[in-house]
C-alpha cells in the first residue's frame, strides 16, 4: 500500500463513495467472494432500520430478501444491539473451554422450542454450512452408517459436507464430492416429476434406498421449505413418511431449519412442525443472530452422546456475543408477536401476488407460507417452461423500484421473498404496487 493511502485511511476512515468501493472489492476480493453479485450493477447499501435499508446515495429500499434470511427481527433492532454493545463492552469473546452463562442461557431457550417430551442439546457454530457438516458427522457417528438421503433442488450450504447434500449444480463445484449420498426427486407440487401428491414421491424414496444404497441409512435431510430450491414447500405428509422410510432403514430425521425457523412460516415456530414429525437433528441458522453469524444443531441428547469421545472444535461458536444477540432475537420474536405478525402479512402478501398471477401470464405459480413467498415465472402456463429472461428482467426492475428480493429456484426463475418478520401490513400496498410497475415495465 503506498504512503498516499496508509495515511488517507490508517485511523480506520471508510471510503463511501461509489468508485471506491466498487473497485476495492473487484481488486481486492478474490474470485470466490466476487463471484455472489445479483445485479448487473453494483449495489450498495450503507444503513438499515426494521424492514428498510438506505444505499449509500441516500436511497430507500424495502428489504424483502432480510439479507438472505440474517435479518429476522428487523435491522438494527434496539434490543439486539443493545444485547450485543453490553455483551461486547464486558467480554468479546469466551472460547468453550471455558464457561460462560449466556451460550448456556441460549442453548436452555433453544431447546424449549423443540418438541415436549424430548431431551434435547444443543451445539453452537460459525455458520448454518458447519451445523450442516456436524449434523452428518453426528448422524454417521450414531447410526454407524455412511449413506445419506437429500433432495434434488435443496440447499444445505457450500463447505464440502454440505455442498455434497446440495441438489442444486450451480452450488456443486467441479471436484470429486463426498460419496454416500443420494438424491430424491423432491415433491414440488407445482413441476414435481411426478406431478401433484405424495405417495409417488414417497415411492421413490423406497426405490433410492433399495437401489442407490446399502440399504441401511444415516439419515435424511430436508427442508421443510426449500429456500434457493425456489420455496418448495414440503406437503402434507410427506416428510412424515420419508422419515419413517428412513428410520426403517436405520437412519435419522435431520431438518434443515436455517430458512424456514424461527417463525417465519407464520402458523408454526419450526417449519417441520406443520407435519406433525419430530426430527431427531434439527440445524438452524441465518435469523439466529438477526445478522451475526450464529449456527446450532439441536439434537436429541442420546445421538449427540455418540460424539462425546471425539473432540470437535468451532473457533467462534456459542462466542457470547453472538449467543447474547440469539437470545435478544428470541425474546423480540415472542414480545413483539412477529410469529403472528408473520403469519398475518404473508397472507395479505400472497393474496396481492395471486392478484397479480390473475393479470400477468408469466406469472405461473404463487406460493410460499408466512414470510417466505415465492414468484415462479413461466414462458406458457400449459408447459411451465422456466423463463429466466423475464425473471431477470423482473428482478432488475424491483431494484429500481425500491425493492430487494432475490432470484431463486434451479433454472433461476423465482422471486424469492423472504422480508424481516417485522415487515408490516402498511407496507403491503407499497410493495405489491411497485411489484405491478415491475411486471408491466418487464413484459410490455
Amino acid at each position: 500500500m503506498s504512503d498516499e493511502r496508509q495515511s488517507a485511511f490508517a485511523d480506520g476512515d471508510v471510503d463511501w463513495s461509489t468508485a471506491g468501493i466498487v473497485a476495492r472489492r473487484d481488486t481486492y476480493f478474490a474470485a470466490s467472494q466476487r463471484k455472489f453479485v445479483p445485479y448487473e450493477t453494483p449495489q450498495i447499501f450503507k444503513t438499515g432500520s426494521g424492514q428498510y435499508l438506505w444505499d449509500e446515495t441516500g436511497r430507500k429500499y424495502t428489504d424483502l430478501l432480510g439479507m438472505n434470511l440474517c435479518i429476522s427481527v428487523g435491522h438494527a433492532h434496539p434490543e439486539v444491539v443493545a444485547a450485543v454493545q453490553a455483551q461486547v463492552a464486558e467480554l468479546t469473546h469466551c472460547t468453550t473451554m471455558f464457561y460462560h452463562p449466556t451460550p448456556a442461557h441460549l442453548a436452555e431457550e433453544l431447546a424449549a422450542t423443540m418438541p415436549a417430551g424430548h431431551d434435547w442439546v444443543v451445539h453452537f457454530t460459525n455458520s448454518g454450512a458447519e451445523a450442516i457438516d456436524l449434523a452428518l458427522v453426528m448422524a454417521r457417528e450414531h447410526t454407524g452408517n455412511t449413506d445419506m438421503l437429500a433432495l434434488r433442488t435443496s440447499y444445505h450450504g457450500a463447505t464440502c459436507g454440505a455442498q455434497a447434500l446440495t441438489g442444486i449444480a450451480g452450488f456443486r463445484h467441479r471436484m470429486a464430492q463426498m460419496t454416500g449420498v443420494a438424491f430424491v426427486p423432491e415433491p414440488n407440487q407445482y413441476r414435481g416429476i411426478f406431478g401433484e401428491g405424495v405417495q409417488p414421491y414417497l415411492d421413490e424414496v423406497d426405490r433410492t434406498i433399495q437401489t442407490a444404497t446399502c440399504g441401511a441409512l444415516a439419515g435424511m435431510i430436508i427442508e421443510p421449505v426449500q429456500g434457493y430450491g425456489g420455496i418448495v414447500i414440503m406437503p402434507d405428509g410427506y416428510m412424515a413418511g420419508a422419515f419413517e422410510r428412513v428410520r426403517a432403514a436405520g437412519g435419522l430425521a435431520i431438518v434443515d431449519e436455517v430458512q424456514s425457523g424461527f417463525g417465519r412460516t407464520g402458523d408454526h415456530y419450526w417449519a417441520f412442525e406443520a407435519d406433525g414429525v419430530v426430527p431427531d437433528i434439527v440445524v438452524m441458522a441465518k435469523g439466529i443472530g438477526n445478522g451475526i453469524p450464529l449456527g446450532a444443531v439441536v439434537a436429541k441428547r442420546h445421538i449427540a452422546e455418540s460424539m462425546a469421545d471425539k473432540f470437535l472444535f468451532h473457533t467462534y461458536g456459542a462466542n457470547p456475543v453472538a449467543c447474547a444477540a440469539g437470545r435478544a432475537v428470541l425474546r423480540v420474536i415472542r414480545k413483539e408477536g412477529l410469529q403472528e405478525n408473520a403469519r398475518l402479512v404473508g397472507a395479505a402478501l400472497k393474496a396481492r401476488l395471486e392478484d397479480l398471477q390473475q393479470r400477468y401470464e408469466v406469472i405461473g405459480d404463487v406460493r410460499g407460507r408466512g414470510l417466505m413467498m415465492a414468484v415462479e415465472l413461466v414462458k406458457d402456463r400449459t408447459t411451465k417452461e422456466p423463463d429466466p429472461e423475464t425473471t431477470a428482467k423482473v428482478f432488475e426492475e424491483t431494484r429500481r423500484k425500491g425493492l430487494v428480493v432475490s432470484k431463486s429456484g434451479p433454472n433461476r426463475s423465482v422471486l424469492r421473498m423472504v422480508p424481516p418478520l417485522c415487515l408490516s401490513m402498511a407496507d403491503i400496498d407499497p410493495v405489491a404496487e411497485a411489484l405491478e410497475r415491475c411486471f408491466a415495465a418487464a413484459t410490455r
